[in-house]
């Protein structure tokens, strides 16, 4: 094939069939092989690793290092994702994390800060509130502390969101569902349903806005809005019918009978794990429950597993092909773990370095083994498999026009064409007989 056409290099031998990486780095492609089927990393790693991230972005209010897990996650993303519809949904959260941000600094300018401060930026009217809505407020003055006591809590709150956001940009949602136990199958489902929503909704309305262009007619404004807005809700009841179609085609909801003693102690198992999962939880992301968060945890963890491994039995349905859980995954998952961990300590030792103060006002310092320990969190940039030429998300790819729509052509169009003269084919030239 000659002209534009995409050129492809040709596998070692001994690889054939298997994907190139995306990178000509030879020390890279020794540390992480091209992905494939066959090497795919577990999508519950990248949760884990999300997860972890998040854990710690929840111990620190110090923007240093928030910025700094926020770069680790974009940078793995930027690594490791694919070309798929799911992972272009970083951006979105992305930019969900920002209007967080926003909000978080109008309410402290509206309603107030419980931060007392003295540096007053400005005055704004404040509305006389009844007896009964002592402490709150809405107006008055608005300081210079309160302001950054506001913008630090809501940079970690944007920290949390990009971490989710990052869990889904590299995880599949469909392998993701189909390594779940069991007895969360039909949980499974629905939360898979519900986080494709946002990627395929996203992916329908820049479709539709490539073809109103095309057309020339406007894909901006309220007008745009609307006429867009139909074709979407449309595609998405399209899509909800199939999907219906296909699970009951595929047998969901179908159960197997188990005796009810093993139900109810499937149900007791399940119910307080999840109950000690929570607290545990709720122990590790707040100040006070340092001590008894991880226990509470672990023995939930412990609880529910032993739960789902009994709920199990009701469940008819096979694997085909699971995904392993192989070194690379445990050096993801791991990695996660590892930078939640020592963030955790270094709270319980560092609290001033996390925490840094607002009153006074003081620049907040960069601390070191806080920041080594969120640097682990690039390993999975590293260990990863690479996505392939076909797979990873290329420029060449991001600026490949929308396809043009078959639209019907106007009576102007018609009859340009007819005024055309057609243009006869040249006559094959006869070949040379032979003397």
């Amino acid at each position: 094939m000659t002209g534009p056409a995409r050129r492809f290099r040709t596998a070692p031998q001994g690889a054939r069939g298997t994907a190139r990486p995306a990178t000509d780095d030879p020390q890279i492609q020794y540390l992480a092989p091209a992905a494939h089927r066959s090497n795919a990393l577990h999508p519950g790693a990248w949760w884990v690793w999300a997860l972890g991230l998040g854990t710690a972005a929840s111990r620190t209010t110090n923007p240093l290092l928030l910025g700094m897990l926020i770069g680790v996650a974009g940078y793995v993303v930027a690594a490791r994702r694919t070309s798929a519809p799911w992972a272009r949904s970083y951006g979105a959260f992305v930019k969900l994390g920002l209007v967080v941000i926003a909000i978080r600094l109008v309410f402290a300018i509206v309603l107030g800060s419980p931060i007392p401060g003295t540096h007053v930026l400005v005055t704004l009217p404040e509305v006389p509130l009844p007896d009964w809505a002592k402490g709150v407020r809405i107006g008055g003055r608005v300081t210079a502390e309160g302001l950054l006591f506001a913008l630090y809590d809501g940079v970690r709150l944007a920290g949390l969101l990009i971490c989710v956001g990052a869990a889904n940009a590299l995880a599949s949602p469909s392998r993701l569902l189909k390594s779940l136990p069991g007895a969360l199958y039909e949980v499974g489902v629905a939360v898979v349903v519900a986080m494709t929503f946002a990627p395929n909704l996203i992916t329908d309305v820049q479709r539709l806005r490539a073809a109103r262009r095309l057309r020339g007619r406007p894909d901006k404004g309220v007008r745009g809005l609307l006429q867009v807005g139909l074709p979407v809700l449309e595609g998405a009841l399209e899509r909800s019918v199939a999907l219906a179609a296909a699970m009951d085609a595929r047998g969901f909801g179908r159960t197997a009978d188990v005796p009810a003693r093993v139900r109810r102690t499937t149900a007791a198992l399940t119910l307080g794990g999840l109950m000690g999962v929570c607290a545990g939880t709720y122990g590790l992301l707040s100040s006070e429950g340092a001590g008894y968060g991880l226990p509470v945890l672990a023995g939930g963890l412990l609880a529910a597993l032993a739960g789902l491994r009994l709920g199990g039995r009701r469940s008819v349905r096979t694997r085909y092909r699971p995904d392993p859980w192989g070194v690379r995954a445990w050096l993801v998952a791991g990695s996660g773990i590892a930078v939640a961990g020592l963030m955790i300590w270094a709270s319980a030792y560092d609290t001033a370095a996390l925490h840094p103060g607002v009153v006074p006002l003081t620049a907040p310092t960069l601390p070191l083994w806080p920041a080594a320990a969120v640097l682990v969190g690039l390993l999975p940039a590293f260990v990863a498999p690479v996505p392939s030429e076909e797979s990873a998300p290329s420029a060449s790819h991001a600026e490949r026009p929308a396809p043009v729509p078959l639209t019907k052509p106007s009576p102007a169009a018609w009859r340009k064409a007819s005024s055309t003269p057609a243009v006869e084919p040249a006559a094959p030239v006869p070949p040379k007989e032979s003397s």
